[in-house]
């Protein structure tokens, strides 16, 4: 479903079968890292999967056994000056990342390989994450003079907590998958030709649930205010005074709440 580009620039396609859509990061000779034209693609396809009511949990993964993501194309921002790259490239993807976060349907990154920078900070912003034994996790960004820019720094510490977070940040070093499940930064660990069928597996057992209780289950765990008053005002809409008010206004006439 992306558009045909020239393929070292990378894609990010969506297919979508028996419920689940699955998110495929397409850059493998760049390990699968995030160029502008991917950002642009990664926010199609969730666009298009928040309109579509027949998804019930999507997937996240990126092609080859190597890596998930290893974050920012260089080549693509180093060449900005400050406010082009905050204007840009650091705010649009903040809120292409907020997007997958704020996805009604549940998601999964299964994490294939080396998941660094930017893709580390992409597959926190999904609601799970499975782990290939091989993959490998790091923010290094401290290591090349800058800092994590795609919520890296919020996002880390509510996972894992702020002294794991600091370590990660402050040194910029690896941890591999065991390491990775012990501080909960991952769901589970599993053998690399089992990842996407343990993905899979998982999206399905969500799917098979009420999507809407899951749904809203995902938005009351989540905490914001926004999702509390969309919750409160649908389920006020849909009582009896809330009808009548709606009715009353119709008929242009004093509504009769009864309060029930």
């Amino acid at each position: 479903m992306s558009e045909e580009r020239d393929t070292t620039e990378g894609r990010v396609t969506l297919e979508i079968a028996e419920q689940i859509a699955v998110v495929t990061l397409d850059r493998p000779a760049k390990l699968n890292a995030l160029g502008p034209g991917m950002l642009a693609d990664l926010d199609a396809r969730l666009a298009a999967i928040d309109r579509d009511p027949e998804v019930r949990a999507v997937i996240l993964i990126g092609v080859g056994d190597r890596a998930f993501c290893v974050g920012a194309d260089i080549n693509a921002w180093a060449a900005l000056d400050p406010l082009d790259m905050w204007r840009g490239w650091v705010r649009e993807g903040h809120r292409i990342f907020q997007r997958l976060a704020e996805l009604r349907q549940p998601t999964i990154a299964a994490i294939n390989g080396y998941a660094f920078g930017g893709g580390l900070e992409l597959a926190l912003a999904a609601d799970l994450r499975i782990a290939a034994e091989s993959a490998r996790f790091a923010l290094p960004e401290t290591k090349i003079g800058t800092l994590p820019g795609w919520a890296g720094t919020r996002r880390l510490p509510e996972i894992v907590g702020m002294a794991r977070a600091r370590q990660m940040i402050f040194t910029g070093a690896r941890i591999d998958a065991t390491t990775a499940e012990r501080w909960d930064l991952v769901n589970e660990v599993v053998p690399g030709e089992m990842l996407m069928e343990r993905a899979t597996g998982l999206a399905r057992e969500i799917a098979g649930n009420a999507p809407i209780a899951v749904q809203l289950a995902k938005a009351a765990l989540d905490g914001g205010a926004v999702a509390l008053e969309a919750v409160s005002g649908a389920l006020a809409a849909s009582a009896e005074d809330g009808r009548e008010g709606i009715a009353a206004f119709r008929e242009k006439r004093s509504p009769e709440f009864r309060n029930r």
